[in-house]
């Protein structure tokens, strides 16, 4: 029997704990957020996004992932139409609608569509959506007990003078099809050089390794993650700072701990690189703890920013 109008009006009401998405001027659930097949983010991979997460009802480093995306927004001349206050109340009521205290919340902003019959970019009137949906794990906790293991793909990672990585963007065929080669060899995760024998980063995700008595991180050719940010200073505080620099392929497979940074995981123990044990195979110590003082983090008001589920929908 279908619902009456009513009925199912009432069913569409939030919290749609599924996820929830701000577009075209209204909250709706997630699976309702559509945009044009003909918008140029759909056909040429034309835009930019920046993804925050909520952990127990506070979202992690709001106002760095705000910044990142305004920077993004104008390295890519885009205007999402509404400002930094409208964006970020957005957000909030996106996890609000969903009803999530653990939550992966994404902003876009695309190029839209241009006029019609044209194919000049400048006709194009840009696109802004956003969402939140339960919290994504690249490597669960259960997961990051025993570690992931990495696979060092030959694939060369788009060079950052023809796209450039501190825009983040969705020009992630190279990474994809990495990824894939990396299942085929029992790995979780992945990591693309740049052609000269030096790594970047991975689908989501940047990489450090403790080689020589000290972290090591990319420079060049990888995002400038929030996360990554967040390891840097966590080891700073340690007394163990990170360079950043050029890490080699022969550097990972030589480090003492290995470990990848990302929002939507934290900082994750790799354990394994082209299936070798990496140290004793299982999450090094200092790994360990730096991933205890970034979760302890989580309930720093200096780093966190209450979600306000008390608005009015």
């Amino acid at each position: 029997m279908s619902e009456s109008g009513g009925d199912a009006a009432a069913a569409r009401r939030p919290p749609w704990p599924g996820g929830a998405a701000w577009i075209d001027g209204r909250y709706r659930p997630v699976e309702d957020a559509k945009i044009s097949v003909l918008d140029l983010g759909v056909t040429r991979s034309d835009g930019t996004y920046d993804v925050v997460h909520v952990w127990d009802g506070r979202f992690y480093r709001l106002d760095a992932h705000l910044d990142r995306f305004a920077a993004s927004l104008a390295r890519l001349r885009l205007d999402p139409g509404h400002d930094r206050a409208e964006i970020e109340a957005f957000l909030h009521g996106c996890v609000r609608h969903a009803g999530l205290r653990d939550a992966y919340v994404s902003m876009t902003c695309t190029r839209g569509r241009p006029a019609p019959g044209s194919r000049d970019l400048r006709t194009a009137r840009n696109t802004f959506y956003c969402y939140a949906v339960p919290f994504v794990w690249i490597n669960s906790p259960e997961q990051q007990k025993q570690g992931a293991s990495m696979w060092i793909s030959e694939v060369t990672r788009i060079p950052p003078g023809s796209v450039d990585p501190l825009a983040k963007n969705y020009h992630w065929l190279d990474m994809e099809l990495a990824l894939l080669d990396a299942y085929d060899h029992d790995a979780e995760l992945v990591v693309l050089g740049d052609g000269s024998g030096a790594v970047t980063e991975g689908p989501g995700y940047n990489v450090f390794a403790r080689v020589d008595g000290q972290w090591l991180t990319p420079a060049r050719g990888t995002l400038h993650g929030i996360t990554r940010r967040s390891m840097i200073e966590l080891a700073a505080e340690a007394g163990d700072p990170v360079r950043e620099g050029r890490l080699t392929a022969d550097d990972l497979r030589r480090a003492d701990e290995v470990l990848a940074t990302s929002t939507a995981g934290g900082i994750m123990p790799v354990t394994a690189i082209d299936g070798k044990p990496v140290g004793a195979g299982v999450p090094g110590p200092l790994t360990l703890r730096l991933r205890d003082a970034y979760w302890r983090r989580h309930e720093d008001p200096r780093y966190t920013t209450p979600v306000r589920y008390d608005e009015p929908s």
